[in-house]
């Protein structure tokens, strides 16, 4: 197995890690990528491939589950609840449940809120100066939607932001011990805040998905308090977080491909959406435990072992997308993986879809002299690529 050096926080990385990526995926279906000391897959045929596979998954072998430290007891209290980190049979269990609330009605039921926050962003924002996009707009919309589908005051959407962010910070290379206390206070206070609320929910039923959820039941199993806590706190911190970088790196894309009005319009917006997943997706990296040895192209993942599914690498691979290093919003290709696969497919990929087809016609539409008042900068905090700031101008 050939292996490669890339640091992460490498400037130039941060910036354009396309051709490091090429050069990965040249070399073979796995290269092993030293700074992360794992093999890592980076074409889209073995990307899908082993996100599909069941001899792979997202919990810790059992000889592999540390002690988790006592700063981080309290974080680990929601992520050992959290679909994202279970298997079968807990995570089919878990999933039937959530979807049982989360349903397509549901989620359609939240277009006029889209609409309407999304106006009420789009009147807020200054006209007389350039400004930054990112906290002005594409952070407010997912909260505030997320807050009003389960439920809770849309007042705490500054608190669900926060507690968001610091959480979300665990999975981003090179975390530290600040960033480890800031997640672990997070949970703390998100836990206490969500007990609350679902108590209530269960003496006071609403038309939301808190209650949705507490009344969810299959074959006689309902979600416990615990597991209502996981899936609301999953459902804030993967779906917030992948539309914001999603709605900041799209914007910056649309912008700078001058890319022309139709491609915006009603019958276009579903395809150009899914060619700016594939081709500027917020996560570019997701790893696997390898259950059981996995024969690829005559190299073995052993198992025990863990392997990196390079999303962003596989959305840019020349064998499946023609001028893969070019966006094109008519190209209307072939499925991509920013939304991941198999069992662990984003449960909120509709509602991310949904919100991106809204939100980019009505800001284009109402400020068609948008232009970048600066080159947007994408931020040290890799798996995600995700901008540091987006600096517009041109609403007048």
């Amino acid at each position: 197995m050939i292996h490669l050096h890339q640091s992460p926080h490498d400037p130039a990385f941060i910036q354009n890690p396309y051709p490091f990526y090429d050069r990965a995926r040249s070399l073979g279906p796995i290269t092993y990528w030293e700074d992360y000391a794992m093999p890592c897959a980076f074409d889209a045929a073995t990307v899908n491939a082993l996100l599909r596979d069941r001899r792979l998954g997202r919990a810790a072998p059992a000889d592999q589950r540390r002690k988790v430290p006592d700063h981080l007891v309290p974080f680990q209290a929601i992520e050992q609840h959290s679909m994202l980190e279970l298997e079968p049979p807990t995570h089919t269990r878990l999933r039937g449940l959530v979807l049982r609330a989360f349903t397509s009605r549901r989620i359609k039921s939240l277009e006029p809120d889209i609409h309407a926050v999304t106006d009420e962003l789009l009147a807020a924002l200054p006209h007389d100066c350039a400004f930054d996009l990112i906290p002005a707009f594409c952070t407010q919309l997912p909260v505030r939607i997320i807050a009003r589908l389960l439920g809770v005051p849309e007042g705490m959407a500054p608190d669900l932001l926060n507690w968001s962010n610091d959480m979300v910070a665990m999975y981003q290379a090179g975390r530290t011990r600040e960033i480890e206390d800031a997640a672990a206070a997070a949970a703390t206070e998100f836990s206490e805040f969500l007990t609350k609320y679902i108590d209530a929910r269960r003496n006071k039923p609403a038309d939301d998905l808190i209650t949705q959820l507490i009344a969810a039941e299959e074959d006689g199993e309902k979600l416990s308090t615990d597991e209502l806590i996981g899936t609301c706190v999953l459902l804030l911190n993967a779906g917030h977080e992948a539309t914001v970088h999603s709605l900041g790196n799209a914007v910056k894309c649309l912008l700078e491909n001058a890319t022309p009005s139709e491609a915006l319009t009603p019958s276009a917006i579903a395809g150009t959406c899914e060619e700016l997943f594939r081709y500027t997706p917020p996560l570019h990296m997701f790893d696997r435990y390898v259950y059981e040895d996995v024969e690829i192209a005559g190299e073995t993942l052993p198992a025990g072992s863990r392997v990196g599914l390079v999303l962003g690498a596989a959305g840019r691979d020349p064998a499946v997308y023609a001028d893969a290093a070019t966006f094109r919003y008519d190209r209307n290709g072939k499925p991509h993986a920013a939304f991941g696969g198999g069992l662990h497919f984003c449960v909120g990929a509709p509602l991310a879809r949904m919100e991106m087809q809204i939100a980019l016609p009505a800001f284009f539409a109402r400020f068609p002299t948008l232009a970048l008042a600066e080159e947007p900068v994408f931020s040290d905090s890799y798996h995600f690529h995700k901008l540091d700031r987006l600096m517009v101008s041109g609403l007048g």
